[in-house]
């Protein structure tokens, strides 16, 4: 199971909690603290591909990540191929702000960390952000 998060804002609470939990119950996951920090970032890309199912957590953040929404591209992908299946996590986000990139997920969408990004590239987010609100997923409201 590949986990994909915004780590600076889930990693020490939330994801932290979960891998607890994973690890209790002795099952087999994978987040990027697993990597050493010299490794290049294509590694996320196959650990996605060696993965079964990949744990989409959408928070309030996530938008603000190039490699977050990346991963997001190449997940969907994947599953859309059938070679992966994907559980979307709403950590205090509503469904429809993923969806449609709309209030504090959209303005951290639309932000100044993704000034640079290509049409294609901003094209591909927009369509992985409305594909995986489509899977049945787990709404988390309320916490921390």
């Amino acid at each position: 199971m590949f986990i994909n998060f915004r780590g600076e804002e889930l990693r020490h609470n939330f994801i932290s909690h979960l891998e607890t939990a994973f690890k209790n119950d002795e099952i087999n996951y994978y987040i990027d603290t697993d990597e050493p920090r010299s490794q290049p970032i294509k590694i996320l890309f196959d650990r996605i591909d060696q993965s079964d199912i990949v744990l989409a957590v959408f928070s309030k953040r996530y938008s603000e990540s190039k490699w977050c929404l990346d991963e997001l591209v190449k997940i969907m992908k994947n599953v859309k191929e059938n070679k992966l299946r994907v559980i979307p996590v709403f950590f205090n986000v509503k469904v429809d702000d993923v969806k449609h990139q709309e209030g504090e997920f959209g303005g951290n969408f639309y932000g100044k960390n993704h000034r640079e990004r290509t049409i294609i590239q901003q094209q591909e987010w927009k369509e992985a952000l409305k594909s995986a609100p489509t899977m049945m997923a787990l709404v988390l409201a309320n916490f921390m």
